[in-house]
């Protein structure tokens, strides 16, 4: 498997990389693996949604509904 750094995710999905780092911590990357002091997201996750969006609230009243 192949992996990228959150600078390398950042660039690839048009983030800063602060806002990488919070996807993954928040779980919202699925396949991110922290070692250490970074993380390594494999090079063919999805851009993650951000929260603030109409998309990103809709999925969360689907989820809660599914429960």
């Amino acid at each position: 498997m192949e992996y990228m750094t959150t600078k390398q995710a950042a660039e690839k999905w048009n983030m800063i990389i602060r806002q990488v780092q919070a996807a993954c911590e928040s779980g919202r990357v699925e396949s991110a693996i922290r070692t250490g002091h970074m993380w390594l997201i494999h090079k063919d996750a999805p851009k993650p949604i951000d929260g603030r969006t109409k998309a990103a609230k809709q999925n969360k009243t689907d989820a809660e509904g599914k429960k």
